[in-house]
Protein backbone atom coordinates (compact mmCIF):
# COMPACT_ATOMS: atom_id res chain seq x y z
CA UNK A 1 0.00 0.00 0.00
CA UNK A 2 2.72 2.14 0.48
CA UNK A 3 4.00 2.41 -3.16
CA UNK A 4 0.04 3.35 -3.92
CA UNK A 5 0.05 5.86 -1.64
CA UNK A 6 3.36 7.34 -2.71
CA UNK A 7 2.95 6.95 -6.42
CA UNK A 8 -0.70 7.10 -6.80
CA UNK A 9 -3.01 9.37 -3.99
CA UNK A 10 0.37 11.89 -3.34
CA UNK A 11 0.27 12.95 -7.67
CA UNK A 12 -3.76 12.82 -7.04
CA UNK A 13 -3.25 15.37 -3.94
CA UNK A 14 -0.87 17.41 -5.62
CA UNK A 15 -3.24 17.86 -8.77
CA UNK A 16 -6.33 18.37 -6.47
CA UNK A 17 -4.84 21.29 -4.22
CA UNK A 18 -2.63 22.28 -7.26
CA UNK A 19 -6.07 22.90 -9.42
CA UNK A 20 -8.02 24.43 -6.74
CA UNK A 21 -4.84 27.16 -6.09
CA UNK A 22 -3.90 28.13 -9.19
CA UNK A 23 -7.00 28.27 -11.25
CA UNK A 24 -8.77 30.02 -8.93
CA UNK A 25 -5.66 32.41 -9.18
CA UNK A 26 -5.92 32.95 -12.42
CA UNK A 27 -9.83 33.09 -12.22
CA UNK A 28 -9.42 35.93 -9.77
CA UNK A 29 -7.07 37.82 -11.95
CA UNK A 30 -8.04 37.18 -15.36
CA UNK A 31 -11.83 37.14 -15.45
CA UNK A 32 -12.61 39.34 -12.18
CA UNK A 33 -9.93 41.71 -10.88
CA UNK A 34 -8.56 42.95 -14.05
CA UNK A 35 -11.81 41.32 -16.70
CA UNK A 36 -9.15 41.09 -19.25
CA UNK A 37 -11.54 38.83 -21.23
CA UNK A 38 -15.58 39.00 -20.58
CA UNK A 39 -16.42 35.34 -20.61
CA UNK A 40 -19.42 34.62 -19.34
CA UNK A 41 -20.26 32.58 -16.20
CA UNK A 42 -20.12 29.10 -17.39
CA UNK A 43 -17.59 28.86 -19.36
CA UNK A 44 -15.21 30.53 -16.39
CA UNK A 45 -16.82 28.61 -13.82
CA UNK A 46 -17.74 25.72 -16.01
CA UNK A 47 -16.24 24.98 -18.91
CA UNK A 48 -12.72 25.81 -18.09
CA UNK A 49 -12.55 23.51 -14.63
CA UNK A 50 -14.05 20.67 -16.80
CA UNK A 51 -11.53 21.12 -19.29
CA UNK A 52 -8.19 21.77 -16.89
CA UNK A 53 -9.62 18.62 -14.97
CA UNK A 54 -10.23 16.38 -17.94
CA UNK A 55 -6.63 17.08 -19.18
CA UNK A 56 -4.85 16.86 -15.47
CA UNK A 57 -6.32 13.27 -15.45
CA UNK A 58 -5.54 12.17 -18.54
CA UNK A 59 -1.90 13.49 -18.80
CA UNK A 60 -0.49 13.40 -15.44
CA UNK A 61 -2.80 11.00 -13.42
CA UNK A 62 -4.21 8.29 -16.55
CA UNK A 63 -0.25 6.70 -17.02
CA UNK A 64 0.12 6.17 -13.36
CA UNK A 65 -2.94 3.49 -13.42
CA UNK A 66 -0.33 1.19 -15.40
CA UNK A 67 0.53 0.64 -11.53
CA UNK A 68 -2.64 -0.93 -11.02
CA UNK A 69 -3.99 -4.99 -12.34
CA UNK A 70 -7.63 -3.30 -13.35
CA UNK A 71 -7.74 -6.01 -15.73
CA UNK A 72 -11.68 -7.98 -15.52
CA UNK A 73 -13.12 -11.21 -16.69
CA UNK A 74 -14.82 -8.96 -19.01
CA UNK A 75 -13.50 -5.90 -19.42
CA UNK A 76 -11.25 -3.22 -18.14
CA UNK A 77 -11.59 -0.79 -14.86
CA UNK A 78 -9.61 1.94 -16.25
CA UNK A 79 -12.94 3.42 -17.94
CA UNK A 80 -14.73 3.39 -14.88
CA UNK A 81 -11.85 4.63 -12.19
CA UNK A 82 -10.89 7.45 -15.08
CA UNK A 83 -14.41 8.82 -15.04
CA UNK A 84 -14.48 8.82 -11.24
CA UNK A 85 -11.37 10.66 -11.10
CA UNK A 86 -11.99 13.70 -13.44
CA UNK A 87 -15.45 14.02 -11.38
CA UNK A 88 -14.04 13.91 -7.86
CA UNK A 89 -11.50 16.50 -8.89
CA UNK A 90 -14.06 18.38 -10.97
CA UNK A 91 -16.52 19.20 -8.28
CA UNK A 92 -14.32 20.73 -5.65
CA UNK A 93 -12.87 22.87 -8.29
CA UNK A 94 -16.54 24.38 -9.58
CA UNK A 95 -17.73 25.21 -6.48
CA UNK A 96 -15.05 26.87 -5.05
CA UNK A 97 -15.24 29.22 -8.59
CA UNK A 98 -18.63 29.88 -7.22
CA UNK A 99 -16.73 31.06 -3.98
CA UNK A 100 -14.76 32.77 -5.01
CA UNK A 101 -17.02 35.06 -6.98
CA UNK A 102 -18.98 35.87 -4.04
CA UNK A 103 -16.27 35.84 -1.44
CA UNK A 104 -14.07 38.67 -3.43
CA UNK A 105 -16.81 40.76 -4.25
CA UNK A 106 -17.15 44.21 -3.00
CA UNK A 107 -20.18 45.71 -1.00
CA UNK A 108 -20.26 49.57 -2.14
CA UNK A 109 -22.34 51.62 -0.51
CA UNK A 110 -24.02 54.70 -2.74
CA UNK A 111 -25.69 57.17 -1.56
CA UNK A 112 -27.79 58.21 -4.52
CA UNK A 113 -28.37 55.31 -7.33
CA UNK A 114 -26.95 57.99 -9.85
CA UNK A 115 -23.30 57.43 -7.89
CA UNK A 116 -23.23 54.01 -9.79
CA UNK A 117 -22.10 55.87 -13.06
CA UNK A 118 -19.14 57.45 -11.49
CA UNK A 119 -17.54 55.17 -9.23
CA UNK A 120 -15.87 52.36 -9.67
CA UNK A 121 -18.04 49.04 -10.45
CA UNK A 122 -18.07 46.30 -7.60
CA UNK A 123 -19.87 43.64 -7.77
CA UNK A 124 -22.57 44.25 -4.64
CA UNK A 125 -24.22 47.90 -3.50
CA UNK A 126 -26.16 49.19 -0.77
CA UNK A 127 -28.59 52.41 -1.96
CA UNK A 128 -30.23 55.08 0.15
CA UNK A 129 -31.81 57.00 -2.37
CA UNK A 130 -33.17 55.34 -5.38
CA UNK A 131 -36.79 55.27 -7.03
CA UNK A 132 -37.36 51.53 -8.90
CA UNK A 133 -40.21 52.56 -11.89
CA UNK A 134 -42.64 49.73 -11.86
CA UNK A 135 -44.61 50.73 -15.08
CA UNK A 136 -41.96 51.54 -17.73
CA UNK A 137 -40.41 48.18 -17.89
CA UNK A 138 -39.21 45.79 -20.72
CA UNK A 139 -40.21 42.12 -20.99
CA UNK A 140 -38.38 39.39 -22.93
CA UNK A 141 -39.20 35.87 -23.35
CA UNK A 142 -36.80 33.21 -23.85
CA UNK A 143 -36.89 29.45 -24.47
CA UNK A 144 -34.35 26.94 -24.33
CA UNK A 145 -33.70 23.26 -23.85
CA UNK A 146 -31.64 21.13 -22.07
CA UNK A 147 -31.09 17.49 -20.10
CA UNK A 148 -30.47 13.98 -21.45
CA UNK A 149 -31.97 14.13 -25.00
CA UNK A 150 -33.15 17.70 -24.64
CA UNK A 151 -36.17 16.66 -22.45
CA UNK A 152 -36.02 19.29 -20.86
CA UNK A 153 -38.07 22.84 -22.45
CA UNK A 154 -37.09 25.70 -20.40
CA UNK A 155 -38.88 29.24 -20.57
CA UNK A 156 -37.74 32.07 -19.02
CA UNK A 157 -39.35 35.92 -18.69
CA UNK A 158 -37.06 38.27 -18.36
CA UNK A 159 -38.34 41.67 -16.81
CA UNK A 160 -35.77 44.92 -16.87
CA UNK A 161 -37.47 48.04 -14.39
CA UNK A 162 -35.38 51.54 -14.85
CA UNK A 163 -33.64 52.29 -11.63
CA UNK A 164 -33.63 56.51 -11.11
CA UNK A 165 -32.79 58.88 -7.90
CA UNK A 166 -36.36 59.71 -7.23
CA UNK A 167 -39.86 59.39 -9.04
CA UNK A 168 -39.30 63.15 -10.35
CA UNK A 169 -36.97 62.07 -12.46
CA UNK A 170 -39.41 59.48 -14.51
CA UNK A 171 -41.40 62.71 -15.84
CA UNK A 172 -38.02 63.63 -17.75
CA UNK A 173 -37.39 61.56 -20.57
CA UNK A 174 -33.87 63.58 -21.00
CA UNK A 175 -33.34 61.95 -17.55
CA UNK A 176 -31.83 58.42 -18.39
CA UNK A 177 -31.89 55.28 -15.44
CA UNK A 178 -28.41 55.02 -14.05
CA UNK A 179 -28.88 51.22 -13.68
CA UNK A 180 -31.72 48.49 -14.21
CA UNK A 181 -33.15 46.13 -12.03
CA UNK A 182 -33.90 42.63 -13.40
CA UNK A 183 -36.14 40.07 -12.18
CA UNK A 184 -36.59 36.31 -13.69
CA UNK A 185 -39.27 34.06 -13.59
CA UNK A 186 -38.65 30.63 -14.88
CA UNK A 187 -40.33 27.23 -15.38
CA UNK A 188 -39.42 23.94 -17.23
CA UNK A 189 -41.70 21.90 -19.01
CA UNK A 190 -41.63 18.59 -20.81
CA UNK A 191 -39.83 18.55 -24.36
CA UNK A 192 -42.07 16.43 -25.56
CA UNK A 193 -45.38 17.63 -25.42
CA UNK A 194 -47.08 19.28 -28.61
CA UNK A 195 -46.74 22.59 -29.62
CA UNK A 196 -49.84 23.46 -28.86
CA UNK A 197 -49.89 22.44 -24.97
CA UNK A 198 -46.24 24.39 -24.87
CA UNK A 199 -48.29 27.36 -25.89
CA UNK A 200 -51.21 26.53 -23.22
CA UNK A 201 -48.26 25.96 -20.71
CA UNK A 202 -46.45 28.86 -21.39
CA UNK A 203 -49.45 31.36 -21.11
CA UNK A 204 -50.34 29.77 -17.72
CA UNK A 205 -46.46 30.48 -16.35
CA UNK A 206 -47.04 33.89 -17.96
CA UNK A 207 -50.25 34.83 -16.24
CA UNK A 208 -48.87 33.64 -13.06
CA UNK A 209 -45.29 35.62 -13.27
CA UNK A 210 -47.76 38.67 -13.46
CA UNK A 211 -49.89 38.01 -10.78
CA UNK A 212 -46.73 37.65 -8.67
CA UNK A 213 -44.39 40.32 -10.66
CA UNK A 214 -48.15 42.78 -9.88
CA UNK A 215 -47.88 41.52 -5.95
CA UNK A 216 -43.90 42.57 -5.40
CA UNK A 217 -42.64 45.10 -4.03
CA UNK A 218 -39.34 45.46 -6.19
CA UNK A 219 -38.12 48.16 -3.67
CA UNK A 220 -37.84 45.70 -1.31
CA UNK A 221 -34.02 44.53 -0.83
CA UNK A 222 -31.22 44.80 1.56
CA UNK A 223 -28.39 44.93 -0.96
CA UNK A 224 -28.35 44.37 -4.70
CA UNK A 225 -26.19 42.02 -6.68
CA UNK A 226 -24.12 43.31 -9.97
CA UNK A 227 -24.54 40.57 -12.71
CA UNK A 228 -21.93 39.77 -14.59
CA UNK A 229 -21.70 38.10 -18.36
CA UNK A 230 -24.09 35.35 -18.31
CA UNK A 231 -27.12 34.31 -20.46
CA UNK A 232 -29.04 35.50 -17.88
CA UNK A 233 -27.59 38.97 -17.89
CA UNK A 234 -27.79 38.81 -21.67
CA UNK A 235 -31.99 37.95 -21.63
CA UNK A 236 -32.04 41.19 -19.03
CA UNK A 237 -30.55 43.50 -21.74
CA UNK A 238 -32.83 41.68 -24.87
CA UNK A 239 -35.64 43.15 -21.96
CA UNK A 240 -34.03 46.44 -21.60
CA UNK A 241 -33.67 47.29 -25.45
CA UNK A 242 -37.56 46.37 -25.42
CA UNK A 243 -38.18 49.70 -22.94
CA UNK A 244 -40.34 51.79 -25.16
CA UNK A 245 -38.83 54.89 -23.91
CA UNK A 246 -35.41 54.53 -22.38
CA UNK A 247 -32.14 53.72 -23.91
CA UNK A 248 -30.11 50.44 -23.00
CA UNK A 249 -27.68 50.50 -20.04
CA UNK A 250 -25.76 47.56 -19.17
CA UNK A 251 -25.64 47.82 -15.67
CA UNK A 252 -27.88 44.89 -14.18
CA UNK A 253 -29.14 44.82 -11.05
CA UNK A 254 -30.71 41.84 -8.78
CA UNK A 255 -32.08 42.19 -5.55
CA UNK A 256 -30.91 40.31 -2.97
CA UNK A 257 -33.00 39.55 1.03
CA UNK A 258 -30.62 38.14 2.98
CA UNK A 259 -27.46 39.38 5.06
CA UNK A 260 -24.04 40.13 3.17
CA UNK A 261 -22.40 37.99 5.42
CA UNK A 262 -24.93 34.87 4.37
CA UNK A 263 -23.72 36.19 0.43
CA UNK A 264 -21.17 32.52 0.31
CA UNK A 265 -24.05 30.21 2.08
CA UNK A 266 -22.26 26.91 2.52
CA UNK A 267 -20.07 26.80 -0.51
CA UNK A 268 -16.99 26.66 2.09
CA UNK A 269 -17.93 24.03 3.37
CA UNK A 270 -19.13 22.21 0.24
CA UNK A 271 -15.32 23.03 -1.03
CA UNK A 272 -13.45 21.23 1.75
CA UNK A 273 -16.41 18.18 2.59
CA UNK A 274 -16.05 17.64 -1.57
CA UNK A 275 -12.20 17.68 -1.53
CA UNK A 276 -12.26 15.62 2.19
CA UNK A 277 -14.86 12.85 0.01
CA UNK A 278 -13.65 12.24 -3.20
CA UNK A 279 -10.34 12.01 -1.45
CA UNK A 280 -11.31 9.41 0.54
CA UNK A 281 -13.07 7.73 -2.02
CA UNK A 282 -10.38 7.72 -4.51
CA UNK A 283 -7.89 5.97 -1.23
CA UNK A 284 -10.62 3.56 -0.93
CA UNK A 285 -10.55 2.84 -4.82
CA UNK A 286 -6.73 2.43 -4.79
CA UNK A 287 -6.91 0.00 -1.93
CA UNK A 288 -9.04 -2.23 -4.04
CA UNK A 289 -6.91 -3.48 -7.26
CA UNK A 290 -3.66 -5.25 -6.47
CA UNK A 291 -0.34 -3.47 -7.94
CA UNK A 292 1.05 -4.49 -11.08
CA UNK A 293 4.47 -6.28 -9.58
CA UNK A 294 6.30 -5.70 -13.79
CA UNK A 295 4.91 -2.33 -13.72
CA UNK A 296 6.73 -1.59 -10.24
CA UNK A 297 10.05 -2.86 -10.95
CA UNK A 298 9.91 -0.67 -14.22
CA UNK A 299 8.70 2.55 -12.41
CA UNK A 300 11.40 1.82 -9.45
CA UNK A 301 14.07 1.33 -12.36
CA UNK A 302 13.41 4.63 -14.11
CA UNK A 303 12.54 2.98 -17.37
CA UNK A 304 10.05 4.29 -19.61
CA UNK A 305 6.49 3.13 -20.19
CA UNK A 306 6.68 1.90 -24.51
CA UNK A 307 3.17 0.70 -24.20
CA UNK A 308 1.62 4.12 -22.78
CA UNK A 309 4.46 6.18 -25.40
CA UNK A 310 2.23 3.99 -28.18
CA UNK A 311 -1.03 5.23 -26.88
CA UNK A 312 -0.07 8.74 -27.02
CA UNK A 313 1.23 7.89 -30.43
CA UNK A 314 -1.80 6.56 -31.37
CA UNK A 315 -4.00 9.23 -30.02
CA UNK A 316 -1.34 12.40 -31.73
CA UNK A 317 -1.79 10.14 -35.03
CA UNK A 318 -5.46 10.64 -34.85
CA UNK A 319 -5.52 14.87 -34.51
CA UNK A 320 -2.65 14.77 -37.37
CA UNK A 321 -4.41 14.31 -41.13
CA UNK A 322 -2.23 12.14 -43.27
CA UNK A 323 -2.94 9.73 -46.06
CA UNK A 324 -5.64 7.32 -45.85
CA UNK A 325 -7.42 9.53 -42.91
CA UNK A 326 -7.00 13.48 -44.16
CA UNK A 327 -10.59 14.83 -44.67
CA UNK A 328 -11.94 13.17 -41.32
CA UNK A 329 -9.63 15.65 -38.85
CA UNK A 330 -10.07 18.51 -40.92
CA UNK A 331 -13.79 18.28 -40.78
CA UNK A 332 -13.61 17.78 -36.83
CA UNK A 333 -11.25 20.61 -36.49
CA UNK A 334 -13.80 22.88 -38.62
CA UNK A 335 -16.28 21.90 -36.28
CA UNK A 336 -14.21 22.45 -33.01
CA UNK A 337 -13.13 25.64 -34.78
CA UNK A 338 -16.91 27.18 -35.15
CA UNK A 339 -17.59 25.98 -31.73
CA UNK A 340 -14.68 27.94 -30.07
CA UNK A 341 -15.43 30.77 -31.84
CA UNK A 342 -18.52 30.81 -30.38
CA UNK A 343 -17.60 30.08 -27.28
CA UNK A 344 -15.43 33.31 -27.45
CA UNK A 345 -17.62 35.47 -28.59
CA UNK A 346 -20.13 34.98 -25.02
CA UNK A 347 -23.07 32.90 -26.47
CA UNK A 348 -22.23 29.83 -24.33
CA UNK A 349 -20.54 26.93 -23.58
CA UNK A 350 -23.02 24.20 -22.61
CA UNK A 351 -25.56 25.41 -24.83
CA UNK A 352 -26.28 28.30 -27.31
CA UNK A 353 -29.36 30.31 -27.84
CA UNK A 354 -31.90 29.57 -30.62
CA UNK A 355 -31.85 32.91 -31.46
CA UNK A 356 -27.55 32.93 -31.87
CA UNK A 357 -28.19 29.94 -33.80
CA UNK A 358 -30.10 31.48 -35.73
CA UNK A 359 -27.81 34.43 -36.45
CA UNK A 360 -24.76 32.33 -37.10
CA UNK A 361 -26.36 29.78 -40.16
CA UNK A 362 -28.77 27.24 -38.44
CA UNK A 363 -31.28 26.01 -40.64
CA UNK A 364 -34.82 27.40 -40.25
CA UNK A 365 -37.54 27.18 -43.36
CA UNK A 366 -38.54 30.80 -42.99
CA UNK A 367 -35.15 32.10 -43.24
CA UNK A 368 -33.90 29.57 -45.86
CA UNK A 369 -36.66 29.31 -47.94
CA UNK A 370 -37.04 33.21 -48.47
CA UNK A 371 -33.08 32.95 -50.09
CA UNK A 372 -30.47 31.75 -47.15
CA UNK A 373 -29.97 28.62 -48.64
CA UNK A 374 -26.60 28.86 -48.08
CA UNK A 375 -28.41 27.83 -44.12
CA UNK A 376 -28.16 24.26 -45.69
CA UNK A 377 -24.58 23.83 -45.19
CA UNK A 378 -24.03 26.33 -42.71
CA UNK A 379 -26.02 24.29 -40.29
CA UNK A 380 -23.86 21.59 -40.68
CA UNK A 381 -21.04 23.08 -39.02
CA UNK A 382 -22.87 24.49 -35.60
CA UNK A 383 -23.87 22.78 -32.74
CA UNK A 384 -26.28 23.52 -30.17
CA UNK A 385 -23.85 23.17 -27.32
CA UNK A 386 -20.42 21.09 -25.80
CA UNK A 387 -22.50 17.32 -25.49
CA UNK A 388 -23.56 17.80 -28.86
CA UNK A 389 -20.24 18.69 -30.46
CA UNK A 390 -18.59 15.53 -28.56
CA UNK A 391 -21.13 12.90 -29.24
CA UNK A 392 -21.28 14.52 -33.23
CA UNK A 393 -16.96 14.44 -33.35
CA UNK A 394 -17.47 10.89 -31.86
CA UNK A 395 -19.07 9.64 -34.58
CA UNK A 396 -17.32 11.13 -37.28
CA UNK A 397 -14.02 10.02 -35.94
CA UNK A 398 -15.20 6.26 -35.83
CA UNK A 399 -16.66 6.34 -39.51
CA UNK A 400 -14.15 8.35 -40.41
CA UNK A 401 -10.92 6.00 -39.41
CA UNK A 402 -12.76 3.20 -41.53
CA UNK A 403 -14.45 4.84 -43.91
CA UNK A 404 -12.10 7.63 -45.62
CA UNK A 405 -9.15 4.96 -46.47
CA UNK A 406 -12.05 3.23 -48.86
CA UNK A 407 -13.56 6.41 -50.20
CA UNK A 408 -10.40 8.69 -50.60
CA UNK A 409 -10.34 12.39 -49.71
CA UNK A 410 -12.49 13.18 -52.64
CA UNK A 411 -15.39 10.61 -52.95
CA UNK A 412 -15.46 11.09 -48.67
CA UNK A 413 -15.66 14.97 -48.39
CA UNK A 414 -18.13 15.17 -51.23
CA UNK A 415 -20.18 12.71 -49.78
CA UNK A 416 -20.09 13.99 -46.09
CA UNK A 417 -21.42 17.27 -47.59
CA UNK A 418 -23.90 16.09 -49.63
CA UNK A 419 -25.63 13.64 -47.26
CA UNK A 420 -25.47 17.17 -44.70
CA UNK A 421 -27.25 19.48 -47.56
CA UNK A 422 -29.81 16.83 -48.01
CA UNK A 423 -30.36 15.84 -44.53
CA UNK A 424 -30.88 19.72 -43.84
CA UNK A 425 -33.59 19.42 -47.18
CA UNK A 426 -35.63 16.73 -45.01
CA UNK A 427 -35.11 18.81 -41.53
CA UNK A 428 -36.71 21.68 -43.77
CA UNK A 429 -39.27 19.75 -45.39
CA UNK A 430 -40.92 18.12 -41.74
CA UNK A 431 -40.68 20.86 -39.27
CA UNK A 432 -41.85 24.43 -40.53
CA UNK A 433 -40.75 26.37 -38.20
CA UNK A 434 -37.66 24.40 -36.16
CA UNK A 435 -34.00 25.67 -35.23
CA UNK A 436 -31.63 22.60 -36.57
CA UNK A 437 -28.27 22.81 -36.13
CA UNK A 438 -25.24 19.72 -35.94
CA UNK A 439 -22.82 17.57 -37.95
CA UNK A 440 -25.27 14.40 -36.88
CA UNK A 441 -26.87 14.45 -40.59
CA UNK A 442 -23.77 14.31 -42.34
CA UNK A 443 -23.08 12.10 -40.01
CA UNK A 444 -25.66 9.89 -40.54
CA UNK A 445 -25.30 10.39 -44.05
CA UNK A 446 -21.34 8.24 -43.66
CA UNK A 447 -22.95 6.12 -41.66
CA UNK A 448 -25.60 4.85 -44.45
CA UNK A 449 -22.73 5.22 -47.17
CA UNK A 450 -21.11 2.60 -44.44
CA UNK A 451 -24.07 0.41 -44.63
CA UNK A 452 -24.29 -0.09 -47.62
CA UNK A 453 -20.50 -0.85 -48.56
CA UNK A 454 -21.23 -3.91 -45.46
CA UNK A 455 -24.04 -4.92 -47.32
CA UNK A 456 -22.15 -4.83 -50.87
CA UNK A 457 -19.57 -6.55 -48.94
CA UNK A 458 -17.45 -3.45 -50.46
CA UNK A 459 -15.66 -4.45 -47.11
CA UNK A 460 -14.29 -7.90 -46.25
CA UNK A 461 -16.61 -10.00 -45.04
CA UNK A 462 -15.48 -10.72 -41.44
CA UNK A 463 -14.93 -7.15 -40.82
CA UNK A 464 -18.58 -6.59 -42.40
CA UNK A 465 -19.87 -9.04 -39.32
CA UNK A 466 -17.82 -7.45 -36.59
CA UNK A 467 -19.21 -3.30 -36.82
CA UNK A 468 -22.39 -4.46 -38.33
CA UNK A 469 -23.73 -4.97 -35.20
CA UNK A 470 -22.24 -1.93 -33.76
CA UNK A 471 -23.35 0.69 -36.07
CA UNK A 472 -26.71 -0.75 -36.29
CA UNK A 473 -26.89 -0.33 -32.41
CA UNK A 474 -25.44 3.45 -33.04
CA UNK A 475 -27.50 4.33 -35.35
CA UNK A 476 -31.12 2.86 -33.94
CA UNK A 477 -30.33 4.14 -30.15
CA UNK A 478 -29.75 7.58 -31.82
CA UNK A 479 -32.78 7.49 -33.76
CA UNK A 480 -34.75 5.94 -30.97
CA UNK A 481 -33.80 8.82 -28.89
CA UNK A 482 -34.70 11.09 -31.48
CA UNK A 483 -38.33 9.99 -31.31
CA UNK A 484 -38.59 10.94 -27.54
CA UNK A 485 -38.34 14.54 -28.72
CA UNK A 486 -36.09 17.68 -29.12
CA UNK A 487 -34.11 15.74 -31.56
CA UNK A 488 -33.84 16.88 -35.29
CA UNK A 489 -34.63 13.07 -36.51
CA UNK A 490 -35.42 14.30 -39.86
CA UNK A 491 -31.99 15.48 -40.79
CA UNK A 492 -31.12 11.74 -39.04
CA UNK A 493 -33.46 9.92 -41.07
CA UNK A 494 -32.62 11.87 -44.07
CA UNK A 495 -29.00 11.54 -44.31
CA UNK A 496 -29.19 7.65 -43.40
CA UNK A 497 -31.18 6.94 -46.19
CA UNK A 498 -29.04 9.96 -48.62
CA UNK A 499 -25.71 8.11 -47.42
CA UNK A 500 -27.09 4.91 -47.86
CA UNK A 501 -28.04 5.86 -51.55
CA UNK A 502 -24.47 7.55 -52.09
CA UNK A 503 -23.10 4.23 -50.97
CA UNK A 504 -25.10 2.42 -53.73
CA UNK A 505 -24.16 4.83 -56.87
CA UNK A 506 -20.42 4.59 -55.32
CA UNK A 507 -20.13 0.48 -55.18
CA UNK A 508 -19.96 -0.08 -58.85
CA UNK A 509 -17.31 3.20 -58.90
CA UNK A 510 -15.37 1.55 -56.15
CA UNK A 511 -15.41 -2.05 -57.72
CA UNK A 512 -14.21 -0.77 -61.02
CA UNK A 513 -11.56 1.13 -59.35
CA UNK A 514 -10.42 -1.78 -57.16
CA UNK A 515 -10.35 -4.30 -60.95
CA UNK A 516 -7.72 -1.63 -62.28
Amino acid sequence: MKEKITLLFKPFLIALIGLIIGYSFLHWVIFIELEIFPLKKIITNFGIPIVLTGLTAWFFLLPRFKLLNLEAKKGNWRDFYSVILWMILTVPLIITQEYLVSATGKLTELNSVNEINTSELTKYYTIRDYFIDKNTIGVHSSFDVSGKHNNNFNMHIYIALPIFENALDTNDTDIKPSAWLGIEYKETINNRLEENEKEEKYQQFADESQTDFDNTNVSKFIYLDRLGHSDERDGFIEAIEKNPIYEPNEIILKSVNETFEARNGSKLSWIIGSSLVGSIVWLIMLFIPKIDDQQLKRIKAGKPDKEAQEELQDFIDFLIPKEGYFISPILIYLNIAVFIIMMAAGLGFISFKGQDLLVWGANYRPSTMDGEWWRLLSSTFIHGGLMHLLFNMYGLLFVGIFLEPVLGKTKFVVSYLVAGILASVASLWWYEATISVGASGAIFGMYGVFLAFMLTKIFHPDFSKSFLLSTTVFVGFNLLMGFTGGIDNAAHIGGLISGFIIGLVLTPILNKEGKE
